[in-house]
């Protein structure tokens, strides 16, 4: 179902959700997560509706075999065009690079600046200085053919 790369991802991720490292995520976790990303407004409701998703106690193996269940059948190309959709409200097809960059170095899960760099390397920038972030979207989901 997954690579050995991504099933380390999910493990990662796991242990960043399970907060008190009891091997278990709870609801307790969730709310922590949550309120780490800096929403503090999830009820205790939407956190029982995650949990009953598993049907149990949710551990590690739970865990993965819930994404592989989310995953299967989506397109990853096309939800992260949505997600860049959500910093282009014109519907240009583009994101100013100086903003994108403010928010990979400040936001959720952060980038180093030396990371936002690699990615600038790799990122099609017009000369107003904005990110063709569909032309990115490929470049993520496929590779860049400049690679080979």
């Amino acid at each position: 179902m997954f690579e050995q790369s991504q099933i380390q991802e999910f493990k990662e991720a796991f242990s960043c959700i399970d907060q008190n490292r009891d091997g278990i995520i709870t609801k307790a976790d969730l709310k922590e997560t949550y309120s780490q990303l800096g929403k503090t407004n999830v009820s205790d409701e939407e956190l029982e509706e995650m949990l009953k998703e598993g049907k149990g106690p949710i551990n590690f193996t739970v865990f993965l075999t819930l994404f592989g269940e989310k995953l299967n059948g989506t397109d990853p190309e096309e939800s992260i065009l949505n997600a860049f959709k959500l910093f282009d409200p014109a519907g240009t097809g583009t994101v100013n690079k100086d903003e994108f960059k403010q928010l990979l170095l400040t936001q959720a899960d952060k980038f180093s600046p030396e990371e936002v760099e690699q990615m600038f390397a790799v990122t099609p920038i017009d000369v107003s200085g904005n990110i063709d972030y569909k032309s990115l979207c490929y470049i993520i989901t496929h590779g860049d053919e400049k690679e080979d």
